[in-house]
């Protein structure tokens, strides 16, 4: 199907690696003209060749989303360059302490995660509105996470930063709606790539005393689909709510985990 985004213009935040670089190839894929933002211009520079090797136009501007400043200082000069901007996806985020409990959560370890989570796709969306409020129009999706449906024992810094990203959302929606913006969140689960791999299944499989397969399966065992999302998954998901066929679709949470955070 014909995403309708062929020559419009998508911001994509954290689009070097991982999740982000999935979502960047999906909507080269589409023919979206990408412009990449992020703190660490260098990094982006493999995944910015790919996408230019696969036809697409585009290029990186440098960006410190915890900065508003920069932020609409790069929105300007994307701006500048593209003449004008059709989708912000927010992909950037990180994940925070793993495996602490509330009480054993530092402040500073927990002011991190919020800044990082919540402040950027803030930023960011302050800086790009006005441009898609002249325009009349423009889709904007963040990256959330289950977490930030369901919570969380041992994740508490992150799944606070997801919560809140989530009324981010619902806020814009509302705010931005009159004037032909859609704002709305993609929520993955755990999704099967390196961290999966690297740490999670290992540890699972020696806490429990199985191989790391048998681990991955029982991951998958947790979710009605019986399979851990991919980067792909995602990546599809921000590609239909950024694009014209969620026309009528605002202020939504979409859950991409196989059934996670409906059971």
């Amino acid at each position: 199907m014909d995403m309708g985004l062929t020559g419009a213009v998508v911001v994509i935040t954290g689009p070097a690696k991982g999740m982000g670089a999935a979502v960047t190839r999906a909507f080269a894929e589409e023919g979206a003209r990408l412009a990449l933002a992020a703190r660490d211009t260098l990094a982006c520079a493999a995944v910015e060749a790919e996408v230019r090797a696969m036809g697409a136009e585009a290029a990186t501007f440098a960006c410190d989303l915890t900065d508003g400043a920069t932020c609409f200082a790069a929105v300007e000069a994307i701006k500048a360059r593209f003449g004008r901007i059709d989708a912000l996806v927010n992909v950037a985020g990180g994940s925070g302490p793993i495996g602490k409990t509330g009480i054993e959560t530092t402040q500073d370890e927990f002011d991190e995660i919020v800044l990082l989570n919540m402040r950027g796709p803030f930023n960011m969306i302050r800086a790009v509105a006005p441009v898609m409020i002249a325009q009349g129009a423009g889709r904007i999706v963040n990256v959330g996470g289950t977490f930030g449906m369901r919570g969380r024992a041992g994740r508490l810094a992150y799944s606070s930063s997801k919560w809140g990203l989530r009324g981010v959302t619902k806020s814009f929606a509302l705010e931005l709606g009159a004037h032909g913006i859609a704002v709305n969140t993609v929520a993955p689960g755990m999704v099967d790539g390196p961290r999966f791999r690297g740490k999670v299944a290992p540890e699972m499989a020696r806490r429990l005393g199985i191989t790391e397969e048998e681990a991955a399966e029982r991951h998958a065992a947790d979710y009605a689909l019986r399979r851990i999302s991919t980067d792909r998954d995602v990546a599809d998901a921000c590609v239909f709510l950024a694009s014209p066929r969620a026309r009528q679709i605002t202020g939504a949470d979409l859950p991409v985990d196989g059934g996670w955070a409906a059971l």
